[in-house]
C-alpha cells in the first residue's frame, strides 16, 4: 500500500504538486515521509505537519494508508 502525500498553500506552488503517493516501504516518520518525497532534503524546520487531519511532529509515527499533509505557517487575518 501507501502513504498519500498532501501539499498546502506556497508550498504546494514552489513544489509544483498538490497531492502524490509513496510506498510505505521504509516510512517510519512524518520527517521519513518528506525525505523520501522531496529528493532526501531533510524537513524545513518552519512547515507544519498533519496525519490525518490532525496536527504532528516530524517524529510522529505514520503508517500505510495514512495522509501526510506539509504546509506553511498560517498568518495574519483580521485585528
Amino acid at each position: 500500500m501507501a502513504i498519500t502525500i498532501r501539499y498546502f498553500a506556497s508550498l504546494r506552488e514552489q513544489l509544483g504538486v498538490d497531492e502524490l503517493s509513496i510506498a510505505a516501504d521504509q516510512i517510519t516518520t512524518v520527517s521519513d515521509v518528506w525525505t523520501t518525497a522531496n529528493a532526501d532534503q531533510p524537513l524545513p524546520g518552519h512547515l507544519l505537519c498533519a496525519v490525518n487531519m490532525e496536527y504532528a511532529q516530524p517524529e510522529t509515527v505514520v503508517k500505510d494508508g495514512d495522509e501526510v499533509a506539509f504546509f506553511p505557517p498560517v498568518t495574519g487575518g483580521c485585528l
